[in-house]
């Protein structure tokens, strides 16, 4: 059986963005895990992923979870680092 470290060794994107990933689709984090990674392939999926983390941003203000929408923040600028937004 895979670990959670054994999944995010695998992929490509950071822990925060994978558990922005299953927080959005509402999924286990290995599952997550393997959308993004397969959303990356694409310009429409790494659009995609951009989305999913405002939107979870954008929910977390609507909720007055202001500490959560800083973290997935962070998560956004690491994203934008690593997989900036397709032109």
């Amino acid at each position: 059986m895979l670990s959670i470290q054994d999944v995010l060794d695998y992929c490509d994107l950071d822990r925060g963005e994978i558990e922005a990933v299953a927080e959005h689709e509402h999924l286990p984090m290995a599952v997550a895990a393997e959308l993004g990674e397969t959303l990356l392939s694409s310009p429409e999926g790494v659009f995609k992923l951009h989305s999913m983390i405002v939107e979870n941003m954008e929910h977390a203000l609507e909720c007055g979870h202001v500490e959560h929408a800083r973290d997935l923040a962070e998560t956004y600028q690491h994203l934008q680092r690593t997989h900036p937004m397709p032109l």
